[in-house]
């Protein structure tokens, strides 16, 4: 099919979800992407934040190969080799041991929301502003942009938003309300335009959660699995939260999320409280086996810091502000990102806008390296360039 076949097909058929750009990808290998027309793109985007080893891994296509020629999938009503092997290799990686397979992030969202409310027995949620959780009705309830809650508020659970980074604010509704389950937060509001928090507030949050009963939950279905220099950026901040969340990086993407709970919520999960039929399912295991194991024996994690370093040290004459951790990377520049993106598409350049009109979003793989980062600067120097003359 060709360029105009494909997104003319698409449009006719497809409901609307995301204003799309103008692309048709059709191939990918490491930090690269290739369109219908063959013309190849430096992918700094990743799909949403879903490519921490690239495009095609090798050892992640060949695990997803083997296992298709065993067993494409049986549901979690059995035992399976691949999945307890996952289970091991998860737990041994993250700062919580006990775990729930699912499809997205939006279901680990959902996981996490219904084990606070049930743990706790209160139902009221504390997100942030800014936040976005997920399209799922309880995820929904907990992300900020009105416009995305407006049409579904009368059947939506009651969420309150709170400022991010302002511990003042959160000490004083969680005093005033003591049937709160938990607070939910990312530590990095990727959409909001990579609007993070200084790592004291953090500490701070999880001591007032401590002191008020609130189950403490980290949304790191972008910062998780490595992004940020650690598997959990909770680690860098000194804490442990009660749940996370994971899914994007998860799987090099294949369809995979996960909520992590510290082993007194598990103790109280019962039968039937959560199940998923293709939660767990070999494929997306194989995948997610593959993904972690080339994560640790190659010491990607190492290199997410040194990327951002690198990358802002090659932007530093035009950027107002840099954002983010790691491989999640907010620029603050100037001109209107929306004017950018697409000369740096007409460069070969894939990058990403955000809730910030000045703010760009990079999503790099943890394998860029300096030839990438300095592509990225030449495209990104010349497509400033040409917005503002």
């Amino acid at each position: 099919m060709n360029t105009q076949a494909i997104l003319r097909d698409e449009d006719t058929f497809l409901i609307p979800t995301y204003k799309k750009m103008p692309v048709a990808l059709v191939r990918g290998e490491g930090c690269y992407v290739w369109d219908s027309d063959g013309k190849r793109y430096l992918d700094f985007y990743g799909g949403h934040c879903v490519t921490p080893l690239g495009h095609c891994p090798s050892k992640v296509v060949d695990a997803i190969k083997q296992q298709s020629e065993r067993l494409l999938f049986y549901s979690n009503v059995v035992y399976n080799d691949v999945r307890a092997r996952v289970a091991r290799l998860l737990a041994e990686m993250a700062p919580l041991k006990r775990i729930f397979f699912c499809n997205s992030g939006t279901e680990a969202i959902e996981t996490a929301l219904k084990i606070a409310r049930k743990s706790t027995g209160h139902s009221k949620i504390v997100s942030m502003v800014g936040a976005f959780h997920g399209r799922t009705l309880g995820s929904l309830a907990t992300t900020w942009n009105p416009s995305y809650r407006a049409p579904f508020t009368k059947v939506l659970p009651n969420s309150h938003f709170l400022p991010i980074g302002d511990l003042v604010a959160a000490e004083s509704f969680l005093t005033q309300n003591k049937d709160t389950a938990a607070v939910l937060i990312e530590p990095v509001q990727s959409i909001a335009g990579m609007v993070g928090a200084p790592d004291e507030y953090f500490r701070g949050l999880r001591k007032l959660c401590d002191s008020t009963s609130t189950l403490l939950i980290f949304d790191e279905v972008q910062t998780g699995v490595g992004r940020t220099g650690t598997f959990s950026i909770s680690e860098q901040f000194g804490i442990v939260p009660d749940m996370i969340t994971l899914a994007k990086s998860l799987g090099s993407g294949i369809p995979v999320g996960a909520t992590l709970l510290s082993k007194t919520l598990s103790d109280e999960v019962q039968y039937g409280d959560q199940g998923s039929t293709f939660g767990g399912g070999m494929i997306a295991m194989s995948a997610v086996e593959a993904t972690l194991q080339t994560i640790r024996a190659d010491s990607l994690m190492d290199r997410a810091p040194k990327i951002f370093d690198a990358i802002t040290e090659a932007v530093k004459p035009i950027a107002l502000e840099m954002r983010g951790h790691g491989c999640l990377i907010g620029i603050r520049i100037k001109p209107k990102v929306s004017s950018i993106l697409p000369a740096l598409r007409e460069r070969g350049v894939l990058a990403g806008g955000s809730a910030d009109p000045n703010v760009m979003r990079l999503m790099p793989p943890l394998i860029a390296d300096e030839k990438h980062i300095a592509e990225f600067a030449e495209a990104f120097r010349d497509a400033i360039e040409d917005v503002q003359t």
